[in-house]
């Protein structure tokens, strides 16, 4: 009998989620299996998940195949109507045990266990021991998203927003650090929403300083994915004074027009961007940026595709993810004129190019730099902002290693431990 067989598509959520799976997977004890836990962020991440899943039934012709994530939670018919696929389960049903158990004795499975996700009023902190290497783990603070920005299907797939509690964080981050990780990354769906639904209604600032301050062990604390224009008070304060909390925003900015920021229904304008990015620089002068950005939103004149392409100058952006946008049936955007699908690949092109030069500029300023680098394989690491080094001798996995960098191949940077 095999092991099941894990593909994962999408965000970091969804890796910390495959993680967990794994571990209810193997206590329920499920074998010739094959899970695909699926994105649906653009129209182009859902069609290469059902490529995968077809991909999955020839390899593994007798195995199990179970379609899960957010593209399953949507729609889980259409899933569930592959000849290749055996079981779709919902985002809740996929975190918990008897699901699996279930699966792994097959008494009275349902081919289709989707229930509705904007029942769900509580996310539970999974206990997973890590990814494979001893270097960086991920941990889910939050799930779900109260927004309705006109473009994003993702609230159809994850629900509401929801919480876990800052005790169970802490919790689980000590179990990490114990097991030998040097570096945790925060995640969630909508992060910054994180403690509006818990007692006293605290803020991500206040959990984060909670973290630092309660597993002082920890070397490196990473946030993934936040809204600047919901960043509080005691999140500025540890930007400003925790060096243990790594210098590497990633934005959801999605644009830089103002207009096409309304038609998105997002928070923010251009300039608070701006000057959100300028105040934590002030605070943390060696402070990089990523961004996601959306190329070609429908009404996108091509001087509001220049307003958003000179956002990534204008707020010294490094690490760009440029998605072109995909509509999506079902969301308000879909309904608005749409830019040409041709006009949308050359901006995003544009957007890619931009992004390039922004690395190759963040790069070349490193080098003659010392870097703190923590180590994912023997020969590769990351800076604190997030840059890859190599190293022409093996160095130890997971190691934080002091290193002087000592020039540039491609888009990653040589380093030579000090």
């Amino acid at each position: 009998m095999k092991a099941p067989i894990f593909s994962n598509h999408g965000c970091r959520l969804n890796m910390y989620e495959t993680e967990a799976m794994k571990d209810l997977a193997e206590g329920a004890g499920l074998e010739d299996a094959v899970i695909v836990n699926t994105c649906a962020v653009t129209a182009e991440a859902v069609r290469k998940a059902k490529q995968d899943i077809r991909k999955r039934r020839r390899e593994n012709p007798d195995a199990k195949i179970i379609v899960t994530g957010c593209a399953a939670q949507i729609d889980p018919d259409a899933f569930g109507a592959m000849a290749e696929v055996d079981h779709v389960i919902g985002n809740t049903e996929k975190m918990q045990a008897k699901t699996w158990g279930g699966l792994a004795g097959n008494f009275g499975t349902e081919p289709i266990q989707v229930n509705d996700i904007m029942s769900v009023t509580e996310t539970a902190g999974h206990m997973i021991d890590g990814f494979g290497t001893r270097s960086r783990a991920y941990v889910q603070v939050q799930n779900g998203c109260d927004h309705r920005c006109t473009f994003c299907i993702i609230p159809y797939g994850r629900g509401n927003s929801r919480s876990v509690p800052a005790g169970v964080v802490v919790d689980q981050i000590k179990r990490l650090v114990d097991k030998g990780f040097n570096e945790v990354v925060l995640t969630g769906v909508d992060m910054t929403s994180w403690g509006a639904d818990l007692p006293g209604e605290p803020r991500l600032g206040d959990l984060v300083m909670r973290v630092l301050k309660l597993v002082p062990d920890l070397p490196r604390l990473r946030i993934s994915s936040i809204d600047s224009i919901e960043v509080d008070e005691a999140l500025m304060q540890a930007i400003a004074t925790e060096p243990r909390l790594m210098p590497h925003l990633h934005l959801s900015l999605q644009h830089g027009d103002d207009l096409i920021l309304k038609r998105m229904k997002r928070r923010h304008l251009r300039d608070d961007a701006i000057r959100f990015v300028e105040n934590a620089r002030s605070l943390r002068p060696d402070m990089t940026f990523g961004a996601d950005i959306i190329a070609g939103f429908p009404t996108e004149t091509d001087a509001a595709f220049e307003n958003s392409a000179k956002l990534v100058a204008d707020c010294h952006l490094t690490w760009l993810h440029v998605f072109p946008y995909s509509q999506r049936p079902g969301t308000p955007a879909a309904r608005m004129p749409q830019v040409n699908g041709a006009v949308i690949k050359t901006r995003a092109a544009h957007l890619r190019a931009l992004g390039q030069t922004a690395v190759e500029t963040h790069l070349a300023a490193q080098v003659g730099q010392m870097h703190q680098v923590l180590m994912e394989n023997p020969k590769m690491g990351r800076t604190a902002q997030f840059a890859e080094v190599v190293f022409a001798e093996d160095q130890v996995e997971g190691a934080i290693v002091p290193t002087s960098i000592v020039g540039i191949t491609g888009t990653q940077l040589q380093g030579q431990a000090a």
